[in-house]
């Protein structure tokens, strides 16, 4: 005769590659509709408003912007939050162009590699690159 409880407090064995092994591999890519509230606003038209428009880092860019333009025309004191929000500006600013110079810096490395190890992918290069870099030379060589 088995226990009542034998199946419950029996010790299982699980092998690579046996029993409940399951896993959810598909990307999650409402990330970005889970973070706006439902009672915030429709989050389709702010998915498609970030997407399509602007990011929010450049909404508030232009925001930020217009706002010290302003303050500029007004000759009033600054007052301490337009000191922080000067100060915010800077850093990012500054962040942007640390970024910024790490994109050349790897942009110029590419092609120097890319001019010592020469081949065709250097012929390709130039042919995408070189107008881009020069246009008014792409023009002189269209006519």
């Amino acid at each position: 005769m088995t226990p009542f409880l034998f199946m419950y407090l029996a010790p299982q064995f699980h092998f690579p590659f046996s029993g409940a092994v399951s896993q959810a591999i598909d990307p999650d890519v409402t990330w970005f509709q889970n973070l706006i509230r439902p009672g915030a606003g429709n989050a389709r038209i702010e998915r498609r408003a970030f997407e399509e428009v602007a990011s929010y880092g450049k909404q508030l860019g232009v925001i930020t912007e217009v706002l010290l333009q302003q303050v500029a025309q007004t000759a009033g004191p600054d007052s301490e939050a337009l000191r922080k929000l000067r100060a915010i500006q800077l850093q990012i600013e500054g962040i942007k162009a640390q970024e910024y110079g790490l994109a050349d810096q790897a942009l110029v490395a590419r092609v120097i590699q890319a001019l010592q190890d020469g081949g065709p992918e250097l012929a390709v290069l130039a042919r995408q690159t070189i107008p881009a870099i020069e246009p008014e030379s792409q023009q002189q060589v269209e006519r």
